[in-house]
């Protein structure tokens, strides 16, 4: 019998994040999460979705008709399945893309696909399970990101960048939290550009594309 998925949707968009915004990108977001981020903006995944077998995800990205695809969720490695699916994808010929939230452990990830380690802050009530022995598989191919929601989340990261020499290894995002609409928070994008510029940071600052792209739209962007 073949391996199934509990996927709670797919659809073709626009990268929003990271060094491939912009970028037409087919997104595969799974169901479930082992954390529950205080300015999460895809609760909607923590729970819903339906069960599908590996071979009708692969041919509904085909649908799609694009190269570029990334695995999503909620947590994506809560499944065992994703990681054959990531196997598939990858020997599909696609640009294979994983974000994945970091307390997980993801050596056994296909070594061709692109890992997006999104390690949490302080802010988001969850930074205590980030799972830093991830550092040592990244590679230039690779990014990590923070999401950023005041100066206490800041120095976090910063601090966390200088300690694991993440510059050197790959790609650094910092993201600054925008429509929080849980907690009400949010964090003007110039000051965290200022902050980054006072401390000489090699980091890049990450808006998310896809929310101006479409502001009123939730799920399938």
């Amino acid at each position: 019998m073949e391996a199934t998925l509990k996927v709670n949707e797919i659809f073709l968009s626009i990268q929003g994040e990271g060094t491939r915004a912009g970028l037409p990108c087919t997104l595969v977001r799974l169901a479930g999460c082992n954390l529950r981020c205080n300015w999460c903006d895809t609760r909607y995944a923590w729970e819903e979705g339906a069960h599908l077998t590996l071979g009708e995800v692969l041919n509904r990205v085909e649908e799609l008709s694009c190269r570029r695809v990334e695995l999503t969720g909620g947590e994506p490695l809560l499944q065992e399945a994703a990681l054959e699916l990531l196997r598939r994808l990858c020997d599909a010929g696609h640009e294979t893309l994983l974000e994945t939230n970091g307390s997980l452990d993801m050596s056994t990830v296909d070594p061709r696909v692109v890992r997006i380690v999104d390690f949490k802050c302080p802010s988001s009530g969850e930074s205590e399970k980030n799972r830093w022995e991830n550092v040592a598989h990244l590679t230039p191919r690779d990014e990590v990101k923070f999401v950023i929601a005041d100066r206490a989340d800041y120095e976090f990261a910063r601090d966390a960048v200088r300690k694991h020499g993440l510059p050197g290894k790959c790609a650094v995002i910092f993201s600054p939290v925008g429509r929080a609409a849980q907690t009400g928070r949010r964090l003007p994008p110039d000051m965290l550009a200022e902050w980054i510029l006072a401390d000489k940071l090699d980091v890049r600052l990450g808006l998310q594309l896809h929310k101006i792209i479409w502001p009123c739209r939730d799920r399938g962007v």
